[in-house]
């Protein structure tokens, strides 16, 4: 079947529809149900014919759109391992292993009514924009290529399949030994419960753990960890003595840290502190998004290296720095300002527990405390807000004509650089508002930059 670019009724370049950032997502029973799941596999086994893994994460309508997809794979000829409860970057790891695709049933940072499927190439990285758009063409035309019943795939389970994935985290930093240094873990009763308290273990920790049963109600927090939801790891970590307490997102692609105070460690400050630690070692390339902070620029200068920037999305991060690596290229470090980080020498995708034990790392090679680390930072003051709107491209439209004095990166959305400040406006790619993100050095500065874009966007 021949695979063609898709958009009804238009002439325009085409874009995704259904898929957002980072895979589709949806309320259960409204947007997001089985059949429309099943058709999914139906098109991934169509266009990627061969033996496909799938994993999902802790949801309660998980094994429904699991077996779904799985029953649209099969019918489509693929032989299909079901690898059950895992985190999104372990099925990432096992797919680029093991398998010619993979897909993960997951919402990540979504409340709990929401789930969704993130779509894994062979080589582990999620699918690109281009072949998404391809993938949504042959769904909304309902071309699937189905197999007889003398083709139809088989179906086995692979739990133990996470081990390899564990063992190949914890043995990253080789050279660190924890040395029975106390972490506190939060997987948020997400697929991490089990793996990332292990490759801690495995790496020397002494480990505590809340929210640490598997829960597709999440009782303890929300998936997204944000700094309210995070009071009781904060209480926890200072009362046992730890050296920092790490939490995961619902699909434990991602983690962010309270330090020994408990105090909250905002994630571009993550990055920038992983940054430096990588980067004196190795200078090179380090690939991010634009919605990033400054501090990235800053490490950079620092350290001998430089900043790429693409657009926001893990996919665009790992894809463009697999090609500039191909390009003979050193590319060192990679990823967001979201708890998000990718390093190369593990895997090209976003890996919560990789960054968990690159913050062991860290700390056991630098000698100090991670509150001590953060102080020797820049300062910067970033400010995030969402914007309800129901014609984001029309405040975009207002963005560039307002502010054509500045200057404008046009990358993803509209970036506004300013003499020691920035701000972004760009459409969420997985929920309905417009995201803005203004950074300067002083809160001051940031405010009232804030406050001229939105009284100006939207008069």
């Amino acid at each position: 079947m021949q695979e063609k670019h898709w958009k009804e009724n238009t002439m325009e370049a085409p874009e995704k529809q259904l898929f957002g950032t980072n895979g589709v997502r949806g309320i259960i029973g409204e947007q997001m149900n089985p059949e429309l799941v099943m058709k999914i596999g139906m098109v991934l086994g169509t266009m990627r014919k061969g033996r496909i893994g799938v994993g999902r994460d802790t949801r309660t309508s998980g094994p429904a759109l699991s077996r779904a997809i799985i029953a649209g794979l099969l019918a489509t000829g693929c032989d299909v391992v079901d690898l059950g409860v895992l985190p999104t970057p372990a099925v990432q790891y096992l797919v680029r292993e093991h398998f010619d695709a993979g897909a993960v049933i997951t919402a990540s940072h979504n409340p709990p009514e929401y789930n969704g499927v993130k779509i894994i190439e062979g080589d582990g990285t999620e699918m690109d924009d281009t072949q998404t758009i391809c993938l949504e063409g042959h769904l909304f035309a309902k071309e699937f290529t189905l197999a007889g019943w003398e083709s139809m795939g088989t179906l086995s389970a692979a739990p133990e399949m996470i081990h390899e994935y564990i063992t190949a985290v914890a043995g990253y930093w080789k050279d660190i030994d924890a040395d029975g240094m106390t972490v506190v873990a939060d997987p948020g009763s997400g697929p991490a419960c089990e793996s990332t308290p292990q490759v801690l273990t495995k790496m020397g920790c002494h480990v505590v753990t809340i929210n640490g049963m598997m829960d597709g109600t999440f009782p303890g927090r929300m998936p997204e960890p944000s700094p309210e939801g995070l009071q009781p790891l904060s209480e926890l970590v200072r009362n046992t003595g730890a050296a920092f307490g790490v939490a995961h997102d619902g699909d434990a692609d991602r983690a962010v840290f309270v330090d020994e105070t408990g105090e909250y460690l905002e994630e571009n400050e993550q990055f920038a502190l992983v940054e430096r630690f990588i980067c004196s070692e190795t200078p090179g390339i380090v690939v991010t998004p634009v919605s990033t902070s400054f501090l990235a620029e800053r490490i950079a200068e620092e350290t001998g290296s430089v900043v790429d920037y693409t657009r926001v999305g893990s996919i665009s991060v790992a894809r463009r720095m697999i090609a500039l690596a191909e390009e003979g290229k050193t590319v060192v470090f990679g990823g967001e300002g979201n708890g998000g980080l990718i390093l190369p020498g593990n895997q090209h995708c976003r890996d919560g527990a990789m960054t968990a034990a690159t913050m062991v790392a860290l700390l056991k090679s630098s000698g100090k405390t991670l509150s001590e680390l953060r102080t020797t930072l820049p300062p910067h003051v970033m400010l995030k807000d969402k914007i309800h709107t129901d014609s984001p491209h029309e405040l975009l439209k207002n963005a560039k004509t307002a502010f054509s004095g500045d200057t404008l990166d046009l990358t993803d959305g509209v970036r506004i650089n300013r003499q020691g400040m920035w701000a972004l406006l760009r459409p969420s790619g997985t929920e309905p508002f417009m995201r803005l993100y203004v950074e300067a050095e002083t809160e001051k500065e940031a405010e009232a930059f804030r406050d001229e874009i939105t009284r100006v966007i939207s008069p």
